[in-house]
């Protein structure tokens, strides 16, 4: 283990060595990072992609073995919110295939967003579709039987059929030489049947509900199992079903009448939903002004608001673009558009009101100033130290920074 230097990348594997960055070991070790760098001994050092091509089997499994960690450390619950947020990284860069990854420029947030994000996401549903038993003997045998040689997609496809005994083109095919990912649509109607089903308890009444509907979505060569979950009166029933096409229609019998039906309760494929697509915008947004294009930056956050008009982080994050530029106006409304919104995450509202304090101290308004930072420190959320920001300011008005063009 090595520690490097500020301003270093947070960590490097090499054979038998990691490099870490101070900021990656601070107080407590990012365990998540660790993890990544770890992991990098086996898809990495013992395995290696024969060209750029294939980076996802480097660093798309060093991703999922961060998220494998948190799922040992903290349970699946942990594995499922990080899962969530990698998919959205993911669909960030949709319209590239993977496997001509090397397309992309290195060490680019896109570059990582396919390889890594989506790598990860991609080793998820494979996961889900061959089941844990197999998938884990996939990993073990592809480690043990490439080690020390130089691979590509071709290799870990041939070991996960061995594995599990299945033809999985169809899989690699959507994943890995495809773009895109799909938006489903749920259609279905209740009727009562004169016989419960075969897993109702013994000695019931007789009679039970079916749920017949198709599930619809937009990628002619579509194919992927996907869950259903029924929710009912009595114990939620489950459904595996086989969406192929455009549209593929199920049937399911249930004991208790069907409140609802959720399709991929738990998130396993790689899709859009409103919810997903205002996330994706906004971390597109993210890349573009971690860049300095805020123009660019703006765009995508007003994507975001299109979907969905209460998004307080996408306002919050106009708003901070337009104090950056100290555009003190502009920035003051969308914070406070921001504290009108959905407030989610919840942070938004504690820094909204820091930042509109501090556009109220630079204007020359500082009671409204100390108005905002005691509304920040009632939150008491705690974010990113923001208890500590709120009532450093409460004491010293905050001071108008320059700008580097200035």
């Amino acid at each position: 283990m090595v520690e490097t230097e500020a301003g270093a990348p947070n960590g490097y594997a090499a054979p038998g060595l990691i490099f870490l960055a101070p900021r990656g070991i601070m107080r407590t070790v990012n365990s998540r990072l660790l993890a990544n760098e770890v992991s990098r001994q086996w898809w990495e050092e013992l395995v290696s992609p024969s060209t750029r091509n294939h980076l996802w089997l480097t660093n798309g499994l060093a991703t999922y073995s961060e998220l494998l960690w948190s799922e040992h450390v903290s349970g699946p619950g942990a594995l499922e919110t990080q899962m969530e947020s990698e998919m959205v990284g993911a669909l960030t860069i949709d319209q590239v295939p993977i496997i001509q990854s090397a397309r992309l420029e290195d060490y680019s947030p896109e570059l990582w967003a396919l390889t890594g994000s989506k790598g990860a996401a991609v080793m998820n549903m494979l996961r889900y579709v061959m089941g844990d038993e197999k998938f884990f003997k996939t990993l073990k045998d592809y480690a043990q039987q490439s080690a020390w040689k130089s691979v590509n997609t071709d290799d870990f496809k041939k070991v996960a059929e061995t594995v599990s005994g299945q033809d999985l083109g169809y899989f690699f095919i959507q994943w890995i030489e495809s773009s895109g990912a799909p938006t489903f649509k749920l259609e279905y109607t209740i009727f009562r049947t004169e016989k419960a089903p075969a897993a109702a308890t013994p000695g019931a009444a007789a009679g039970g509900f079916r749920v017949m509907g198709k599930i619809s979505q937009d990628l002619d060569t579509f194919r992927m199992p996907v869950d259903l979950k029924i929710i009912t009166e009595g114990d939620p029933e489950e459904k595996r079903v086989e969406v192929v096409g455009t549209s593929s229609e199920f049937s399911v019998d249930t004991f208790g009448k069907p409140k609802d039906v959720i399709i991929d309760a738990n998130h396993r494929v790689l899709r859009y939903s409103d919810q997903v697509r205002v996330a994706v915008a906004i971390r597109r947004g993210e890349q573009f002004a971690e860049l300095s294009e805020f123009s660019e930056a703006i765009k995508e956050y007003q994507k975001a608001l299109e979907t969905n008009r209460q998004s307080s982080l996408a306002r919050y994050r106009i708003a901070e673009v337009e104090f950056l530029q100290q555009t003190w106006q502009q920035a003051a409304n969308d914070f406070r558009e921001a504290l009108n919104g959905d407030l989610t995450p919840k942070w938004t509202e504690v820094w909204a009101h820091i930042n509109l304090g501090k556009i109220f101290d630079v204007t020359g308004s500082r009671d409204r100033a100390v108005n905002e930072y005691n509304l920040a420190i009632r939150t008491k959320d705690d974010t990113q130290g923001a208890q500590e920001e709120a009532a450093k300011y409460l004491k010293t008005p905050y001071e108008r920074q320059k700008r580097p063009d200035q």
